[in-house]
């Protein structure tokens, strides 16, 4: 399948009779596991991901570092993947671009601000990111979260 397919088949899981569950993998190995194991999709985990290279959670690792992780697993199976990269490394939608260059079809993208990663982005700067990345019109699915209320203290 092209990357548009992939998208597009993505997107149509969200519609089916039953839920959608997508695993996160955080290396080509476990990304293997689930599609063997039959899952139409498959997620990355930021913390994974970023634990398995030594890091912690919260975009200690490089965006280049964590799409090169999304690269490998994109490619080593035949399922869409989408990527879970945190708020963006400081410029969403580059991070868009570069997750579409590195054959994934979705994102996660966080509603952090800030270096500490506890602070809400605005309601009308996170919409303003999102309509810059759809207006990319590249082969993407947004997941729009909303991490920060299961932070602590929260």
């Amino acid at each position: 399948m092209t990357q548009e397919e992939k998208a597009h088949q993505f997107r149509e899981l969200h519609h089916g009779p039953a839920i959608l569950v997508l695993p996160n993998a955080w290396d080509v190995p476990t990304a293997k596991i689930f599609e063997a194991a039959g899952f139409p999709a498959i997620a990355t985990t930021s913390a994974g991901i970023a634990a398995s290279l030594g890091y912690p959670d919260g975009e200690r690792i490089s965006r280049d570092e964590m799409l090169e992780v999304v690269a490998r697993i994109a490619h080593a199976v035949a399922v869409p993947v989408t990527a879970d990269v945190e708020a963006g490394y400081g410029d969403p939608v580059a991070t868009a671009k570069a997750v579409v260059a590195a054959g994934a079809i979705g994102m996660n993208l966080e509603d952090t601000a800030g270096e500490d990663g506890t602070t809400l982005a605005t309601l009308s700067a996170q919409c303003d990111t999102l309509r810059q990345i759809g207006a990319l019109g590249l082969p993407l699915a947004i997941n729009a979260r909303t991490d920060i209320y299961l932070g602590p203290g929260r």
